[in-house]
């Protein structure tokens, strides 16, 4: 039997803002949320990790007092489901994302975007239903 990724964990100042642009960003919802740690998850998958099978990931974001200093080692990669990627790029900055520069030529197929606090993701050109 192998493992199954079920949850990323991730430190920030607002655990409740960082959470609610995600949940915008995901069409998730909070499953979780207390003075320290808010978690969300696919409302399409109540049950989450005690489903068979794969799951959405729950995430879950944690108050730390250190802010982020450097480019992430590890970063969520997103596909828009109903829209182009220009569309979904759009909607993501009107949520509060930003665009981010981690060394890209140009030529990319994706779009480097940081969360309101400045975790980098990327909006792929493929839309997966």
């Amino acid at each position: 039997m192998a493992s199954k990724f079920t949850e990323l964990a991730i430190d920030c100042a607002d655990h409740h803002a960082l959470a609610r642009f995600w949940c915008a960003v995901l069409d998730y919802e909070v499953r979780d949320e207390d003075d320290e740690i808010v978690t969300i998850g696919s409302p399409a998958v109540p049950e989450g990790r005690d489903r068979p099978g794969p799951v959405p990931p729950t995430l879950t974001f944690a108050r730390v007092p250190e802010g982020k200093t450097i480019k992430n080692r590890l970063h969520i990669d997103v596909n828009a489901t109903d829209r182009e990627q220009a569309e979904e790029v759009q909607r993501l900055l009107d949520l509060g994302a930003r665009h981010a520069d981690v060394g890209q030529t140009g030529e990319e197929s994706w779009v480097t975007l940081a969360d309101p606090e400045g975790n980098e993701f990327c909006v792929l050109s493929t839309r997966c239903p």
